[in-house]
């Protein structure tokens, strides 16, 4: 638990699988784009602030999925929404040194992305006691080649692509339960995102906060303080294993 966490934890809740926010809770996208510009910059000679380019691509995720949420594009899935950010920001960063394969390989530098220290052995604990499976925005081949690369031993890849919504749409955390054969109380959701957690709260799963107070860098901001609302609080995912007892 971090410290000076208030004691409010309840006994784990009675449930049959966890399902995973992976952007940010299970992987460290910043780090693991800012390496592949850096290795890319290098590679071509651009003088870039990778930084700031990673922030600035992730800051484009949220308000390109509303506009498919709110009707404005059809469903398009993440990758591609990644690229007409991606092709923005080569605008706007002046990059104009690259092919059309290397704006392809950029784009699926987030099939590569780098687990937290703690993730895939506190995944690996918490499989032998549960299903556990992603439930992100990522599409399908792109949760799947990340596992791949990463080592996450997922039970199985759930996608808001599956639901052609994304979340917080209700639909979504009912999709993963009816999909996982179980009542929406019998699935945990766990993410380091308050709004998903309440989301998924609203459609009756139950709910794990595991914080990552660096997701946006050091001098980031990151609502890291728990909330009676949720079933479980824990500092990590080997932290959510013990309090899951697995």
């Amino acid at each position: 638990m971090l410290a000076g966490w208030p004691a409010f934890l309840a006994a784990a809740p009675d449930v049959g699988a966890l399902v995973f926010d992976v952007f940010g809770t299970v992987v460290d996208w910043r780090s693991s784009l800012i390496r592949e510009g850096e290795q890319l910059g290098k590679s071509k000679g651009l003088r870039v602030d990778w930084v700031k380019f990673a922030d600035a691509w992730r800051a484009g995720y949220g308000p390109a999925m509303n506009r498919v949420r709110q009707g404005e594009l059809p469903w398009t899935r993440i990758d591609a929404l990644h690229r007409m950010i991606l092709d923005r920001l080569i605008e706007e960063f002046r990059i104009s040194a690259l092919s059309e394969a290397e704006k392809d390989h950029l784009n699926r530098a987030w099939h590569r992305l780098t687990p937290w220290p703690d993730a895939v052995s506190g995944l690996t604990r918490l499989k032998k006691r549960f299903v556990i499976a992603t439930l992100s925005n990522g599409n399908v081949s792109l949760l799947t080649n990340m596992a791949k690369h990463a080592g996450l031993p997922w039970d199985c890849i759930l996608s808001a692509e599956l639901a052609k919504r994304y979340k917080p749409d209700r639909e979504v955390y009912l999709m993963a339960a009816g999909l996982l054969g179980l009542a929406p109380g019998r699935v945990m959701m766990v993410a380091a995102h308050k709004q998903d957690l309440r989301a998924a709260r609203e459609a009756g799963l139950k709910t794990a906060f595991v914080p990552r107070p660096l997701e946006f860098g050091p001098q980031g901001t990151v609502d890291a303080t728990p909330d009676a609302a949720f079933d479980v609080h824990a500092g990590d995912f080997r932290d959510l294993a013990d309090k899951m007892g697995a």
